[in-house]
């Protein structure tokens, strides 16, 4: 993300490590700024009456987190470490400034937000699928690389369920079913398919 940003506001930005499990901000907590994960995860993530988590965006190097928070005035949402992390924050007022100074700022920032809008219309999409198979074939097809086969997950089996509304045990039954049919192989964090999607 930074590469796009003048020099002014990434000599104001403030960096801040954080430890797995530490929130970096809560629902309710004055808005700041913008942020960029530099290293590690972090999850925005409500809670329901029962206290059970659902995740909003998982996020890791260069995503950026709280776009919305530049036009409220509290945080809707938590924003915690998944793993130790360093994030970047860039200071609301001074970013606002700047994305009304520079024509070329503000689309590059448009551009980055119609992106997200695209993937979190996508996650919507697979959520709608009732089959955890079927979510799996989907997310597979959208992931595959140059050769139509290769999928690299990013990150862990129990984050990716997560990302796919699927929980750990049904994620990873779905998967050795399919392993057991003769659909993919799977190493480490590779799935490779039997055949092009």
């Amino acid at each position: 993300m930074s590469g796009w940003l003048s020099a002014h506001l990434r000599a104001a930005a403030i960096d801040r490590k954080l430890q797995a499990g530490q929130a970096l901000f809560r629902s309710g907590d004055r808005t700041v700024g913008l942020y960029e994960v530099l290293t590690g995860k972090l999850r925005l993530v409500r809670f329901d009456r029962s206290g059970r988590e659902a995740v909003l965006q998982s996020a890791s190097a260069g995503d950026t987190l709280a776009e919305a928070s530049l036009y409220t005035s509290t945080y809707h949402c938590d924003a915690i470490a998944s793993t130790e992390a360093s994030v970047r924050l860039y200071p609301k007022a001074l970013l606002l400034a700047e994305l009304k100074r520079d024509p070329k700022l503000a689309q590059a920032f448009t551009a980055m937000l119609a992106q997200q809008v695209m993937s979190l219309r996508t996650g919507l999409e697979r959520r709608n699928i009732k089959s955890a198979r079927d979510r799996i074939w989907h997310f597979l097809a959208l992931n595959a690389g140059a050769d139509g086969r290769t999928v690299t997950i990013p990150g862990t089996l129990k984050e990716l369920a997560s990302d796919l509304g699927l929980t750990h045990e049904a994620l990873y039954r779905a998967l050795s079913q399919m392993a057991a049919e003769g659909e993919i192989r799977r190493t480490g964090s590779v799935i490779k398919l039997t055949r092009p999607i």
